[in-house]
């Protein structure tokens, strides 16, 4: 599933946490198996031949069971579950993410934890892909049928601008259009969100950065370089720069994304449910009361769904 998914056997090899040789054996293995060749391997990308067409589609069943069988196992004995593959945004891995594994270690006392931290579109892709058992990622807002989805949190996007630098008590729009926008980068969702947004707005920003990374973003902010639009998580996990920046209302339309628990349908039973009740405490105590602490109008930004 992971080759033909993936249309490349080092590709696949990295899916896996294996060796392309391995994976290389393990297809010949299963092709002696069935009695036929379910992958041209010469063709770059590789390609499902009509056997593994067939194959293909029978293992989406075969997999979807097996998944089944577990969940039931884990459901009649939550400590026979064995091994978890957890996907969590990358927003939650220092405050969050420590907390609920100890948390889950204690529930799952033989179970073995696979953690992947990404952004959320890489990890709605695991999801799809079968190599993730359940993320924890911002909503994308499409319909899809083949996913249960239980919200945790919303949040507000907010400004973060060098400090000292804007009067908050004057037109603080008109003041930030004098400073370039520092963009988080298209390339993800959250990206792409902020940039509709402000089309939305009619508001053109000159910027002459777009990154990835929010710590860089708020060096680059407490350095004096530009400004920024942010969410309270992500100014909450590049913290250090906190006495280098001043955080305001964004002086627009108001913006908000919302973070879930997302799994693939009846396969898990109640554990996606218990999985989003358990995050809840944990990210109040975490990110919330402290953000609001730190910036009182986050109040009505950061709510726990």
């Amino acid at each position: 599933m992971a080759a033909a998914d993936e249309r490349s056997i080092s590709a696949a090899a990295r899916r896996l946490g294996a060796s392309p040789s391995a994976v290389s054996q393990q297809l010949t293995n299963l092709e002696s198996a069935v009695g036929a060749t379910l992958l041209q391997r010469n063709a770059r990308p590789i390609r499902l031949t009509p056997a593994g067409e067939i194959m293909h589609r029978r293992a989406q069943a075969i997999l979807n069971e097996a998944a089944q069988a577990r969940a039931e196992l884990a459901m009649s004995q939550l400590s026979t579950l064995t091994r978890f593959r957890l996907g969590m945004i990358e927003d939650l891995e220092a405050d969050v993410t420590p907390q609920l594994l100890t948390h889950m270690a204690g529930e799952l006392t033989r179970c073995q934890f696979l953690l992947e931290t990404g952004a959320s579109h890489h990890l709605y892709d695991q999801l799809d892909a079968r190599a993730l058992d359940m993320i924890v990622a911002a909503e994308f807002g499409a319909e899809t049928d083949w996913v249960e989805v239980h919200p945790i949190l919303r949040e507000g996007f907010a400004v973060a601008a060098p400090k000292g630098v804007i009067d908050k008590d004057g037109d603080v729009l008109r003041q930030l259009k004098r400073l370039p926008l520092i963009q988080y980068t298209q390339r993800h969702y959250m990206g792409r969100l902020i940039s509709s947004h402000l089309a939305r707005q009619n508001l053109t920003l000159p910027h002459r950065f777009e990154l990835d990374s929010y710590h860089a973003i708020l060096a680059l902010v407490g350095q004096g370089t530009g400004w920024t639009i942010m969410t309270p998580l992500a100014l909450m996990r590049a913290r250090r720069f906190a006495d280098q920046i001043d955080v305001l209302e964004l002086p627009m339309a108001p913006l908000t994304r919302t973070i879930s628990v997302t799994a693939r349908k009846g396969i898990l039973q109640d554990m996606p449910a218990t999985l989003a009740e358990t995050l809840k405490p944990i990210i109040r105590q975490a990110v919330v009361d402290p953000a609001i602490a730190r910036h009182p109008f986050l109040v009505d930004a950061l709510t726990i769904l």
